[in-house]
């Protein structure tokens, strides 16, 4: 139940112990805090629009490169992968080079590999290059809780919300406009996919500043050094908790960003006003992105806003698998109440770890451990659409997914720490 300023506070908002990271008060680092909130919010704009363009010309992206159906659910398939392999690297690098630094280098790699998938003349190289990009958004997805919890310790809520609220408007704006852009550009969707290259371009800028303060900065830890004892994370069981509630989310995110235009263009819905129904969802997560964070700061078991995303899902799948097209604004928009399971895990994050350390590792696991359980699901819907001739069984499972995804989100919003359970 939430209270508004309960005797014992979250540790995303309590005011920072010891063991806590430390705000940065250097002079030297002072400077760089607009810096690093305009990366926040660059960077984010650019960790899904390489996702959801293509999934507003998955069709002429198929057709294009002579996919199969099986073969594009591997394409959809392709972003938790990269994620979970990727993701997994992040902390290694954040440890040799820095956290800013390797932001910085995953934008560059997002940028790039935009800007040449389009043009690679086959259905392999698309992937490849797809991946150089979901390798950039992968690291990124890992190190952005971790940069704010180093340089915001006591406003985890609020910038975590800000860094949502971001990355929701970047994904809702490359689902709703990648198609008109498409057109005025001569309906080339090779064209149409790489313009969002230059997005991504842009947001490398803002860090390029605090790289020079990063062996200065390391000098500093080196002489006030934090706790760095790795925990034994998987004898927690919150962080399993968070892990499996991460990877289903992520797996009816995915679905949805892969999948639901198609849902919609089969059902009789243009492919113009499909891609606006999947802007809509994602948009819904702009305005809730923000307040969500907040909320759950706030609450000593996040649970109950966990059920309550899990039911709109549950009713957004109902209603696509017995009126898609005649509802299609009304599922498109509890779907986008439902996806905002995302932002709640990323404060869960900050919330269940005291250290910066400790967030380093349980944002690692439960990422890249739940970006691993997410893989199947966008393949076996691309499977089952192929193979059974409709959506009426891809629904089913999206749906049954849910029951899961709230029983673990449940668990993993209880008040406690992985540092705590780690040490019993």
């Amino acid at each position: 139940m939430a209270s508004e300023k309960s005797t014992v506070l979250p540790a995303s908002e309590a005011a920072p112990s010891s063991s806590a990271q430390p705000e940065p008060a250097s002079a030297a680092r002072t400077w760089g805090v607009p810096f690093v909130i305009a990366g926040i919010v660059l960077a984010a704009l650019n960790l899904r629009p390489a996702i959801t363009s293509l999934g507003a010309l998955l069709e002429e992206v198929r057709v294009g490169l002579g996919m199969s159906g099986s073969v594009a659910g591997v394409l959809t398939s392709v972003p938790p992968l990269c994620f979970a392999v990727f993701g997994s690297l992040a902390p290694r690098l954040a440890r040799r080079f820095g956290p800013v630094a390797v932001v910085c280098g995953g934008m560059a790699a997002i940028a790039t590999g935009l800007l040449v998938r389009p043009f690679t003349g086959s259905t392999a190289a698309f992937l490849a290059t797809s991946a150089l990009a979901l390798a950039g958004i992968a690291v990124s997805n890992v190190l952005m809780p971790v940069v704010i919890k180093e340089w915001f310790p006591q406003r985890v809520g609020s910038m975590t919300g800000l860094y949502s609220m971001a990355l929701a408007l970047g994904t809702s704006l490359a689902a709703a406009i990648t198609v008109p852009v498409t057109e005025a550009l001569g309906g080339n969707w090779k064209t149409g996919l790489a313009v969002w290259a230059a997005l991504a371009a842009a947001a490398v800028l803002p860090w390029l500043p605090l790289l020079r303060g990063r062996r200065s900065d390391m000098a500093e830890r080196k002489a006030s050094p934090q706790p760095t004892a790795k925990l034994k994370i998987t004898r927690s069981r919150t962080a399993w908790s968070l892990a499996v509630f991460f990877g289903l989310q992520a797996t009816g995110a995915y679905i949805t960003m892969g999948w639901m235009p198609q849902i919609f263009r089969d059902a009789g819905v243009s492919a113009g006003t499909a891609g606006v129904l999947l802007a809509i969802t994602m948009a819904v997560g702009v305005p809730l992105s923000f307040v969500i964070p907040r909320m759950a700061a706030r609450m000593n078991h996040q649970g109950p806003i966990v059920v309550a995303l899990g039911i709109c899902g549950l009713i957004g799948y109902t209603g696509l698998y017995l009126a898609p097209a005649g509802g299609a604004w009304v599922w498109a928009l509890v779907l986008g109440v439902s996806n905002c399971s995302f932002p709640l895990a990323l404060t869960m994050v900050g919330m269940r770890a005291r250290t910066g350390p400790g967030v380093v590792q349980l944002s690692a696991f439960a990422q890249s451990a739940g970006y691993l359980l997410s893989i199947p699901g966008p393949l076996l819907v691309g499977v089952l659409y192929q193979h059974s001739g409709g959506w009426e069984a891809p629904i089913v499972l999206m749906g049954a997914l849910l029951v899961p995804q709230i029983l673990f989100g449940v668990m993993a919003g209880r008040q406690r720490t992985v540092e705590d359970e780690c040490a019993t």
